[in-house]
């Protein structure tokens, strides 16, 4: 198991009293801490002296963090794991009983409720993650900012998502350093979808076990106005574009993912939100200086590659799911009715 922190010692301390009260499986726990300034690894070397700690001299990031981490770590399964996640119990083990199910299983997610809010799906991860064509993320639960509250509505759906949550995540440890574990360059935001993204262009499934619950604090580390979060959702979310898809594909659906961008960037003017269109801008500009990083991320994602794009496309939300929210006024996952007709047509 793998927790990467970087300060907040109280939410530390009561994530790690959840995890050991919330399992029976025997754990091995790194926490790679992220050069906190805090007194978070003094406090975990008092309390939970059974704990691996890892010191990093500066903060190499979530991706970063969890990459160290799980090439320490000494199990077949890895967790990844939010310091700022509470757990119901039992849900570790209904995880590793989904994965252990099916071979064709690389990574398997809890459902992922608001620690605010516990009738209400989290941001981050919700009732599992899905993806439009054009690289932009939502999940079962919440579209954009909407957020749904779970009533149970989509725990009978095919298990199979595009993505599961960075925020808990139990995964084949070889399967995730087969194909290059996180891409530190993300540093956080959205590693965890490319991850998985080149986990199923190797041969692999991603699913959720929704009888399996924690809470989170949505956000606790970055806000969702901080201009650095903006910024990576941005670029990440473009350079995972322009990394996973075949050429052909990519430069079909480029002009229209600039233009999806670029209209963001007009409605971010008229709303006065200056630091969206800093960060649309900002993005842009590092893809354009780091041309040979996209190639060589590139060459790496197609090298994996066992799949066609056809069979990629067949698991995303094949129109814009900004338009559908802003325009269409989409606003839960079971509105998409042109998806559904794909999703429950997947295998358990």
């Amino acid at each position: 198991m793998v927790i990467p922190h970087y300060n907040g010692e109280e939410i530390l301390c009561e994530c790690l009293e959840s995890l050991y009260n919330s399992t029976q499986i025997p754990l091995e726990v790194i926490l790679v801490d992220n050069a906190s300034s805090d007194e978070s690894v003094a406090m975990v070397r008092e309390r939970f002296p059974s704990v691996k700690i890892i010191q990093l001299p500066s903060n190499h990031g979530f991706a970063g963090g969890c990459n160290i981490g799980i090439r320490q770590a000494a199990g077949e399964y890895v967790l990844i794991l939010n310091n700022d996640t509470v757990h119901e119990k039992g849900w570790l083990e209904l995880l590793l009983t989904k994965l252990e199910s099916d071979a064709d299983l690389a990574a398997v997610q809890p459902k992922i409720r608001s620690f605010h809010n516990p009738q209400q799906f989290d941001y981050s991860g919700a009732a599992g993650g899905e993806m439009d064509i054009f690289a932009f993320p939502f999940t079962r639960g919440r579209i954009v900012e909407f957020i749904e509250k779970d009533i149970g509505q989509y725990d009978s759906l095919p298990s199979r998502i595009f993505w599961a949550s960075g925020t808990a995540f139990l995964a084949r440890r070889q399967s995730l350093i087969d194909v290059g574990l996180f891409d530190g360059t993300f540093f956080a935001h959205m590693e965890e979808i490319d991850l998985q993204w080149r986990l199923q262009l190797a041969g692999y499934h991603i699913a959720i076990e929704p009888r399996a619950v924690i809470y989170h604090r949505s956000g606790y580390t970055l806000g969702a106005e901080s201009p650095l979060k903006k910024y990576l959702n941005h670029r990440n979310s473009l350079l995972m574009f322009l990394a996973n898809y075949r050429l052909p594909l990519t430069l079909y659906l480029l002009p229209i993912r600039l233009m999806l961008d670029y209209l963001a960037l007009g409605f971010s003017l008229l709303r006065l939100d200056f630091g969206r269109v800093l960060a649309i801008l900002k993005a842009h500009g590092w893809l354009l200086v780091h041309p040979n990083f996209v190639f060589r991320k590139r060459r790496h994602a197609q090298s994996l590659r066992k799949v066609s794009d056809e069979q990629i496309l067949a698991r995303l939300y094949r129109g814009t799911i900004a338009l559908s929210f802003y325009i269409f006024k989409k606003r839960c996952f079971s509105d998409l009715s042109c998806y559904q007709n794909t999703t429950v047509s997947r295998k358990q």
